[in-house]
């Protein structure tokens, strides 16, 4: 049993008690049973709930809207819990930086922006550290994109404090060789799918991955296999083998454009398309974007990872990332966030909304 939720404390308070409800990727319900109660009882939103996922909206008939979106799942924890705060400040424990800090500092605004200059919509969802399909926004853009509907939209994801525009495409292919099966001790009879494989390693070290530049934003590709199978047993010649080759790739190309490429660095081969998501523009020319980017005080940069930004993009609203978590610590045993890092957050996403 938790006890509710204190928006009143400062928000490096407020990570740990978030940090203390664990929340691991399909067991969000607790911690998204305390987030509904508290904003529930904040008299100036209206609150709305589907499943483990809870959207708190101002209606103040601003001329602008913003979203202000984080997850409240973790991955699994790794005997880094309770949350414990050392000496240098720094707030140590499984999803401080990947992103309970980023969710503290948007409830911390829900609580006390009563009157924000533009209307906002907090969106708190569930299962973005899993697969797509299990995916809170991507729920809430199937089911209810009224509530998402926005000018603008901020991921809090972890970014050190800094704007990170867009964010990349990704991609999975198998490229897959065939051959006949032999016993390896009469190898001339058989034809090897392994070595077959050669070519298709030999083509991805060759490659010159593209450096895009976007709105002043460089996002930097990157084409890599991740996974090689193949064979039998250690005494038969393999009659197939599968290479996995992930393509990150710049937001200026379609999904169907960056298969194409791949298509055409493995001609010859056969190649099966297994999973892929769109990248997304960084959209930084958008009036509400450069207020932002202005608000927050640092030169933006490109995001070289694939985020939920993407799915705001998919509905027409130009997004960027921000939080206060450092990217590099996420998912790790020494997860931590530094405390100065959550009170800048907050402090400039509320010079941006009430000034």
């Amino acid at each position: 049993m938790h006890t509710g939720l204190d928006l009143a404390q400062d928000a490096v308070a407020l990570t740990a008690q978030l940090v203390d409800v664990p929340s691991v990727s399909r067991e969000e319900k607790a911690l998204a049973d305390l987030v509904e109660a508290a904003l529930r009882d904040v008299p100036w939103l209206r609150v709305e709930r589907d499943g483990d996922a809870v959207v708190a909206r101002t209606e103040l008939g601003r001329a602008e809207r913003v979203v202000l979106a984080g997850h409240l799942d973790t991955v699994p924890i790794a005997d880094n819990l309770p949350s414990r705060m050392d000496a240098g400040g720094l707030l140590w424990g499984c999803g401080t930086s990947d992103m309970k800090a980023g969710v503290a500092v948007q409830l911390r605004l829900a609580a006390t922006l009563e009157a924000p200059n533009r209307d906002v919509t907090y969106v708190f969802y569930d299962a973005e550290e899993i697969a797509a399909e299990f995916n809170g926004l991507k729920r809430l853009v199937d089911r209810h994109p009224d509530w998402l509907a926005a000018d603008f939209a901020v991921l809090m994801e972890p970014t050190a404090c800094r704007v990170e525009g867009g964010c990349q495409g990704t991609l999975r292919v198998e490229v897959r060789t065939t051959g006949k099966r032999a016993h390896s001790a009469r190898s001339w009879l058989g034809e090897n799918a392994i070595h077959k494989a050669a070519p298709i390693l030999s083509r991805l070290a060759a490659h010159e991955p593209r450096r895009v530049e976007i709105d002043g934003l460089v996002y930097p590709e990157g084409l890599n296999a991740v996974l090689i199978s193949g064979g039998h047993a250690t005494n038969v010649i393999p009659d197939f083998c599968t290479v996995t080759v992930n393509y990150r790739f710049s937001p200026d190309q379609t999904q169907e454009e960056a298969l194409q490429r791949v298509r055409d660095l493995f001609e010859g081969y056969e190649v099966v398309l297994t999973d892929s998501a769109p990248g997304a523009l960084p959209g930084l020319s958008h009036p509400a974007a450069a207020a932002f980017v202005e608000a927050i005080g640092t030169e933006p940069t490109a995001k070289a990872a694939w985020t939920d930004v993407a799915r705001f993009s998919a509905l027409g609203i130009p997004a960027v990332n921000y939080g206060p978590g450092d990217p590099a610590l996420a998912h790790t045993r020494e997860e931590h966030v530094a405390a100065a890092a959550v009170l800048e957050a907050e402090e400039k996403l509320r010079g941006w909304l009430a000034g």
